[in-house]
């Protein structure tokens, strides 16, 4: 039987995780309303400027623009991996990983020049682990990420892929769907017109494939160089805000299973407890009966 004071203190310890753990489910409740806000807002945007891009596209004026147009062939891609800053979230940074390095893998077999960046410390760290160096990394995005530093990452890459030296930017991240439903994937934003289809609602794509419900003044091309530059950094800026808000999710479900568990262990402990200083009072309790008897005699 183990011993009971030894018990007491490991049953004190797991108390003291379980209220570390009910706090930190608390505070990923709370800073995951905030960020499924946020993502719930950028949705509708996404798929609202998305529909207008292939709107112009579609208007049989013969539009065209760079970012739309895939290139001939492929010599340069870039594979964007966007992990959290830190743990206690479940599987949700090894299941970005899992996508992004065979992803990486097949790009470097297939294309001349791969860069790889990451965003998120945790990320980082899995990739050095496995002995693979990325290009760039990014500690700044947390739960709460901007815009502004958002699009100085998607300015770049726009910069690249108008020079020529960027030919394709795909993103590794966790797409938030649902509350009870996120999903790790692989995304290409460059060119455009690869995932146009991925993010228009039905209904959009529906009114996209005849003529073109908009007037433009003073035309689609001028309107088109302003709007599908936007339409990137806001798909990128989508990517960001799911990952953030899938984060949440991940620490809010984990925490939440960690606190049943300690209570769970308590419950067990308390028993075994229980029973250990029952059996140590007893054999007090006969030890002082054995002493009586041979004081006695």
């Amino acid at each position: 039987m183990a011993n009971a004071r030894a018990l007491d203190k490991r049953r004190k310890s797991v108390r003291n995780i379980r209220k570390i753990t009910r706090t930190m489910e608390l505070i990923a409740t709370a800073r995951f309303k905030k960020a499924m806000d946020r993502a719930t807002a950028a949705t509708a945007y996404t798929r609202r400027i998305t529909q207008l891009v292939s709107d112009l596209a579609s208007s049989g004026l013969e539009v065209r623009h760079p970012l739309m147009e895939p290139r001939e062939e492929t010599k340069s891609a870039l594979l964007l991996v966007l992990t959290g800053n830190r743990g206690l979230c479940g599987g949700y940074n090894g299941g970005v990983i899992r996508q992004a390095i065979p992803r990486y893998k097949e790009l470097q077999e297939s294309v001349a020049n791969v860069q790889l960046e990451v965003s998120g410390k945790r990320g980082l760290t899995a990739l050095n682990f496995r002995g693979i160096e990325p290009n760039e990394s990014f500690m700044n995005f947390d739960d709460q990420p901007r815009f502004a530093e958002v699009e100085v990452i998607a300015n770049r890459y726009l910069d690249e892929y108008a020079a020529g030296r960027l030919d394709r930017v795909e993103v590794a991240y966790t797409r938030f769907i649902s509350i009870g439903k996120q999903e790790a994937i692989v995304e290409t934003l460059l060119p455009l017109g690869g995932i146009e289809g991925a993010d228009i609602a039905g209904d959009a794509k529906d009114a996209s494939s005849g003529e073109s419900m908009y007037e433009f003044l003073p035309s689609a091309e001028s309107i088109l160089e302003e709007v599908v530059p936007t339409s990137f950094k806001v798909k990128l800026f989508k990517c960001f805000l799911d990952a953030a808000v899938s984060e949440q999710i991940a620490r809010m479900v984990a925490m939440k299973a960690a606190t049943e568990n300690a209570g769970d262990m308590i419950k067990q402990l308390s028993m075994t407890y229980n029973r250990a200083r029952q059996s140590q009072i007893t054999g007090e309790i006969m030890e002082i009966i054995g002493g009586v008897e041979a004081l006695k005699n």
